[in-house]
This record gives C-alpha cells, structure tokens and sequence, in this order.
C-alpha cells in the first residue's frame, strides 16, 4: 500500500498532468487547431425516392430568404422545414442532358460524355440504379429521361419504366410505360405523379425496398402552370436584380459575350433594339410570373409524394431527396436560360426529408454537388461496399444527412461544351471556391472572368484586370488547368447531332 507521502505525490502529478493537458487543448484551440469531428453515420434507410426538377432555380422557393415573398411553395417549405436544406448546391454543367448523366452516372460531363442535349448515353454506361439491382432492390424510374433526344425506350437499372420523348409537353402527354405508348389527359406533373402512387401503392412487391428516380418536366422553358395556378402572381411586385439593366455600368467589366448574348438568342433583348441605356420591354415580367406558377404547380405534386408516404407509414424508412437538374436566369445579366458559369445557372435547390432521420431544419453551407447524388444515396441505402473504386467523380454526402459533419471539398470545376445550335454560349471551364470563381472562355477573343463572391455575389464587377488579384487568378487558373488536365477533361468529343454527317449542318428550327 501507499503511504501518505507517495499518495500525495500520485495526487500532485495528477493535478499538474490534467493542467498540462487543459493548456496544451487550449493553446491548440487558441491557434486555430481543432480536432476532426468524428462522422455520425446515417442508419441505413430502406427506400429512396429522389425527386428531379427543370431549370428551377435555388432561391424559388418560399421559405428561402431571396425568394418572391408572394411565392407559394408550401411543401418544398414543409422538406426544408421537417428535414435539411443545402443552401449551396451546384451542378458541374448547367444543361439538362449532361446535368442528368452527370446524376445518374456520378460522373463529370467529360467523363460520360453526354456533352449536349442531342447526345444519347453511350453503351456500356452504367446507372446507379443497376448497382442497388444488384442489392436486390427494386427501382423504377418516372420521368424526363432526355438524353437522347428522340428516344423513350426503358433504360437499363430500372425495374419498372414510364418515360416520354425529349423535353416532352406540359399538357396530355404521351407515356412509354415499360415499352408500350399510352395517352394521357391533364398536366404533365400531376400524370406523372399519378403514376409514381400508382406504382408506390399498387405496382410494386411491398416485401422488398424500393428505388424511384421522379423527374418532372417542369419547370422547363416555355414555362406553363397548371390550369389551376395559371395567371395567380400576374401583377404581383418583381424585384429584379441590378444586373438586368442595359446600362454601361453592368457591362464595362464583363467580357463582349455577355453584352453580346443578351440580343441574342437565351438574351432577353433578343426581339428588341432601341438604344442601349434603356430598359427592356416588360414582357420580362410575363415570363418571371409563368415561371412562378409553374414553380407552384410543381409543388403540388411534391406534396403529394410526401401526404402519400405520411399516409402509408413509409415516411420514416424513406429517404427523399429533392433537386434541380440547373439553374435559371431571369434577368441577371441580360439573360433567360442557363448553360454559363454565373450562380443563378450553376446553383440549385437542394433539399432532404426523411422524419427521424434526418435532422428539422437543419441548413448545411458545404459545397454539394449532383454528382454526389449517386455515391449519397448508395451509402444511405447501406451499399457503399457495393461500389467500385473510383467509379464515382462525386463524394457521399450521407454524414451530414445524419446530422454530423466531415471534412469537405473547398472547391469545384464547371464545364461547358459550346453547341452550334445555342452559340451565344462559348465553351467554359470555371473553378469556386467559397470566395472566389475564376472562368475561363475557350475559342473567343474575349477576357476571362474573376469574381469575388463574398462582396459581389451578384457578380457584376469582374476583377480579372485588377492589380491586387492576379495572384489568386493565377493560382486558380493554375489549380483549373490542373485538375482538368489530370481528368483527361480537355479532351472534348467533337460529333455531329443524329443524323447528320461531321462538317453538315442543319439551322435550328
């Protein structure tokens, strides 16, 4: 046994090694230096539904702090609400087709090589919904497919399969279900999530989990609401940004192409002339509230989903996740349309929702992209060790789902490929940070484009000439080029459209 004196002393040291570790945490602390919080992990959820959009822009929603404040969006409310919203979401390539591949692949545009919106996919492309096959579950996909103009054959990965052709039409569409065509009366999004609760309810074995990738046509351009929604926000305030304006001042910065593409087509001065310092026509305004009713008429349809799994007690074990395919502008810069590397194209919504497991109201800042989509859903559904080494571009954003956090990507690449038929947009490659974007435009005569996000976020000033920033320029062209080369990423296809040989070309219709 110890005698008085050696306990003592064992309690001395003890006292001076608890100090000693106080001081060195708090010097560590003091210096910036925090230790990595260990990642929660997300039980594993049964069922996945992953809801897709058209060009619905991120800050369209009611709940968000830029949105109209007259804009109804009760159930995309009630998703950020009751689960997490990722308020800086982003595609790699602001365009339907490749924005689509890039979320069922997991891939960079460059990798899958659907590059345009007449590109369909190439053989031997694998889809995510073939690996959770694999896992024994079943999947169905209900929706704009879009890559491959003119074909809505099933797909492989997908168990069940109702598609249409192309960007398809807002009213009485025709459907592929499972090979065979079939005509239906009413609005596009109510018809499809017809059949997405049919199938739910009714089509599928209710003994095994499911998979259901739901993309809805809306809001794509020409925007048309339902019937029930259609001429509500006519009238209703429009806070434009300061971009829209054709002054001098917007464009003394910014490269030609951008003055340039506003009278072009994808500009909203492109049916109009007059002098330069004046405002456009208002039929901006018509165009800004059609797309706020279809905003709406959409969310109907979301809360349908959700009032369907509430009622059949699937809520808890399912995962929903809610996304943009891209962006939108209306207005800023002179635009309509997306494609280039400002926020308003690049940036989408993104929300999560599955009661009791992921966190209420919970906002998350990291940087998410749509080709984390398919390594975030495998590893939610449990079947990360189901996926090949480097078979996905993306990463799994699953902890934060469970309300935890890991370190994460302080950068991302954009690309864009031109195409001859939409030429107001060059080709473009642009690399973000938190703070900073960098964009680089290929095959003009033209300035590139540095923003400081933080102080300008509407991106009106490029800093690309000033004195004080070529050093992050340079570090960031350097960073861009370099990635880019590593991916094999400049190496672009160069192919005709269907039907149409190398060096021919058709005017657009």
């Amino acid at each position: 046994m110890q005698n008085r004196n050696q306990r003592q002393w064992t309690t001395i040291n003890a006292t001076i090694f608890r100090r000693m570790v106080f001081v060195a945490v708090l010097t560590l602390w003091s210096s910036g230096i925090v230790f990595a919080q260990q990642p929660e992990s997300l039980k594993p959820i049964k069922n996945v539904i992953f809801i897709l959009s058209d060009d619905h822009r991120y800050d369209f929603m009611g709940f968000h702090p830029k949105s109209p404040e007259w804009l109804q969006t009760p159930h995309l409310d009630r998703m950020a609400r009751e689960g997490m919203h990722f308020e800086n979401a982003f595609v790699t390539t602001s365009l339907c087709s490749p924005s689509r591949a890039s979320i069922l692949t997991g891939q960079y545009m460059h990798r899958h090589q659907v590059v345009d919106n007449q590109r369909g996919v190439p053989d031997g492309t694998t889809f995510y919904p073939q690996m959770l096959q694999k896992q024994g579950m079943q999947t169905a996909f209900i929706g704009k497919w879009h890559m491959g103009h003119d074909d809505d054959s099933p797909r492989p990965g997908f168990d069940h399969w109702v598609s249409f052709m192309g960007q398809g039409q807002y009213f009485d569409p025709e459907l592929n279900i499972n090979g065979k065509r079939e005509s239906f009366k009413g609005y596009n999004a109510d018809v499809l999530t017809d059949q997405a609760l049919e199938w739910i309810e009714k089509g599928r074995d209710d003994s095994k989990p499911f998979f259901m990738h739901l993309a809805f046509k809306a809001v794509h351009y020409p925007f048309q609401p339902a019937k029930r929604w259609a001429g509500k926000y006519h009238g209703k305030p429009i806070d434009y940004p300061e971009t829209r304006a054709r002054t001098e001042r917007n464009y003394r910065t910014q490269p030609n192409w951008v003055r340039e593409r506003r009278y072009s087509i994808h500009g909203i001065d492109h049916m109009e002339t007059g002098p330069f310092d004046k405002d456009p026509v208002p039929d901006l305004d018509d165009l800004y509230w059609d797309y706020a009713e279809t905003v709406s008429s959409l969310d109907d349809n979301i809360g349908r989903v959700l009032n369907a799994l509430d009622k059949s007690g699937l809520a808890e074990e399912t995962l929903v996740l809610y996304m943009g395919d891209n962006g939108f502008h209306l207005g800023e810069h002179g635009f309509y349309d997306k494609r280039d590397a400002f926020e308003t194209s690049i940036r989408v919504p993104l929300l999560a929702w599955s009661p009791g497991n992921v966190p209420a109201g919970k906002t998350v800042s990291q940087m998410m992209l749509n080709i984390d989509i398919a390594p975030t859903v495998l590893e939610a559904l449990g079947y990360s060790d189901a996926v090949e080494p480097k078979q996905f571009d993306g990463r799994s954003f699953a902890p934060f789902l469970a309300g935890s956090s890991t370190d994460w990507r302080s950068h991302f690449v954009y690309e864009y490929h031109w195409e001859w038929n939409f030429p107001a947009t060059p080709t473009l490659f642009a690399i973000r940070t938190d703070e900073h974007k960098y964009v680089y435009y290929h095959g003009t005569w033209d300035i590139d484009s540095f923003h400081e996000l933080t102080t300008d976020p509407d991106e009106r000033h490029n800093l690309i000439n000033v004195p004080g920033y070529q050093e992050q320029i340079e570090a960031l062209r350097s960073q861009l080029f370099t990635e880019l080369e590593e991916r094999n990423a400049l190496n672009a296809p160069v192919r005709p459209p269907a039907g149409e040989r190398l060096g021919q070309r058709k005017l657009p219709e």
